[in-house]
């Protein structure tokens, strides 16, 4: 078996780093805050989002959860997100989607304030991130990923990576984070021809396709960096990705577990977004 990717251990450098810039910034008189906004209580947002107050109280950054009724009308959604984005104490902000049918995400899109919008929402954000620009804020789970495979030293200078999936989320801006360190990328999806022999000739694979276990050995080069986002279910109800870790463990050089993996640092990557917000709005 190659070298696992341990997430938590990753989490725990992050959050060191994390600890000492709200130090800096609380020395200065200043409380980095995370404002989430939530409509109702789907379980999913709730277990991430007692993830999130967890790591947030860890690296010593404020808190506070606005949970707006399942049946709110887009203008008093769009009322209470503009009260937040001008709340001086909030510099990060956090909007739990998808959002209900009631509401329209490309409309709300454009009203959060983005240098607090720590999770990429904002069409400005995405820009940002296509462009490389550094003050812009990546989705949470693809810098995860490529904070990873930072910690484990993984060379992307003229690495073939292939990303497998072309999703906002994950995908695509994975993709251009991979293009930002000098990788060469290429993205795959369900309908790419040949897919299993296309993924093979990466060094390093990126799977997000949202299928349990789907990626197996066939789609793996001998001695592959293999990082798994995806969280799925399998046929016995256990937790799994989108790798078959089984067979791929033996091939594989590096490999993320699921859990414990990509899913272990995205809370850590929120908490950092939080701190560079909070500095960038206080120069």
């Amino acid at each position: 078996m190659g070298t696992l990717l341990d997430g938590k251990v990753v989490a725990a450098s992050l959050k060191e780093e994390t600890l000492k810039a709200a130090k800096e910034l609380r020395e200065k008189g200043i409380a980095p805050k995370l404002t989430i906004v939530r409509v109702g209580a789907n379980p999913s947002d709730l277990s991430y989002e007692r993830g999130a107050l967890k790591r947030m109280e860890g690296c010593n950054i404020d808190t506070e959860v606005k949970e707006l009724p399942e049946d709110i009308t887009q203008e008093d959604f769009i009322k209470a997100l503009k009260e937040v984005n001008e709340d001086k104490n909030t510099h990060g902000i956090l909007v739990f989607r998808p959002l209900p049918k009631q509401l329209d995400e490309e409309v709300i899109k454009y009203v959060i304030a983005p240098e607090k919008d720590v999770d990429c929402f904002s069409p400005t954000n995405v820009a940002k991130v296509m462009e490389g620009d550094a003050t812009g804020f990546a989705p949470c789970t693809p810098t995860a990923v490529m904070e990873i495979l930072s910690y484990y030293n993984v060379d992307l200078k003229g690495a073939k990576s292939v990303v497998l999936g072309r999703s906002m989320v994950v995908g695509k801006p994975v993709a251009m984070l991979l293009l930002g360190q000098n990788a060469t990328v290429t993205i795959t999806h369900s309908k790419t021809k040949e897919l299993p022999a296309v993924c093979a000739e990466a060094d390093v694979l990126i799977a997000a396709i949202g299928r349990a276990k789907m990626v197996t050995s066939d789609y793996v080069k001998e001695g592959a960096v293999v990082v798994d986002v995806g969280i799925n279910v399998d046929e016995e109800g256990k937790l799994c990705g989108d790798v078959d870790f089984a067979d791929v463990e033996n091939k594989a050089s590096m490999l993320t577990p699921v859990p414990g993996g990509v899913g272990s640092v995205t809370t850590s990557v929120l908490a950092k977004h939080v701190i560079k917000a909070c500095t960038l709005q206080n120069k």
